[in-house]
């Protein structure tokens, strides 16, 4: 079972003009992967993540899903939690499986199974307000496992949090996606992070974004990411920036005014 992505483009068009997002995008992932696209800001990613979504449709290309049932189990996870306040956790975390018509006892015991494995059963019956916003985005991942999804696809989901409860939440991410394996797409700005996490790193350029490189980690499975010296990934951290460093220095430059 694999994702194929053929020559992907994809444009906004606004009142300001038409922005290019995608251009001649391609790669394949395969089922049981962690793949991770880094890039600078404003080139696609996220574009490309609802694109797989089924949330957009490319302008031209193709979008292939073989091997599995047609389409996809597929579930996207956004930077913001963005659970609904007026339900409570464990509803909010059902809420994949009440759309998939599993009825309402069976759906709120997998929940609940699902929040004791990230630590948050105890939050079960509690709103959405009443939680730190790492519990609240933990809440949101456990969401995406609990319908045991094919794809997963994660725009920068930790992006909101503090470094200590990123380290935490990182470990917890890989726990839940070794268990099942689904195949995973997850945007992230951070190259440590990207390295740490997948099998393979996917570096695009600056808009319109493209597959400019391909990097494997040089870390094994099961990765053990509590002791967090891997001093092996830093040459790897250091090509990837290499890669990226001039599209993010123009980015940033000032833009000069012409008269």
């Amino acid at each position: 079972m694999h994702l194929s992505v053929f020559h992907i483009t994809k444009a906004f068009i606004s009142p300001r003009g038409t922005i290019s997002a995608l251009a001649d995008v391609t790669f394949t992932a395969f089922q049981g992967e962690f793949v991770a696209l880094v890039g600078p800001s404003g080139c696609g990613k996220s574009t490309l993540l609802r694109l797989v979504a089924g949330l957009l449709a490319p302008d031209s290309g193709q979008i292939d899903f073989t091997g599995w049932p047609q389409p996809p189990k597929r579930r996207l996870v956004f930077q913001d939690h963005a659970l609904f306040p007026w339900m409570t956790v464990a509803d909010n975390v059902a809420f994949g499986l009440e759309m998939d018509g599993i009825d309402r006892t069976d759906r709120r015991q997998r929940a609940i199974a699902q929040l004791e494995s990230m630590g948050l059963a105890g939050f079960a019956d509690h709103y959405p307000h009443e939680l730190s916003g790492g519990m609240k985005q933990r809440a949101a991942i456990a969401r995406a496992f609990v319908t045991q999804p094919d794809i997963l696809l994660m725009d920068e989901p930790l992006r909101a949090l503090d470094a200590q409860t990123r380290l935490v939440i990182q470990e917890e991410l890989l726990s839940l996606w070794e268990r099942r394996r689904p195949l995973v797409l997850y945007v992230t700005h951070d190259i440590e992070e990207a390295l740490l996490l997948a099998d393979r790193v996917l570096v695009m350029s600056g808009r319109p974004g493209q597959v400019r490189a391909e990097v494997t980690p040089p870390l094994g499975r099961p990765r053990d990411l509590t002791g967090r010296a891997h001093p092996e990934i830093e040459e790897s951290k250091w090509q990837i920036w290499k890669l990226l460093e001039e599209d993010v220095r123009r980015q940033i430059q000032p833009q000069r005014v012409t008269s």
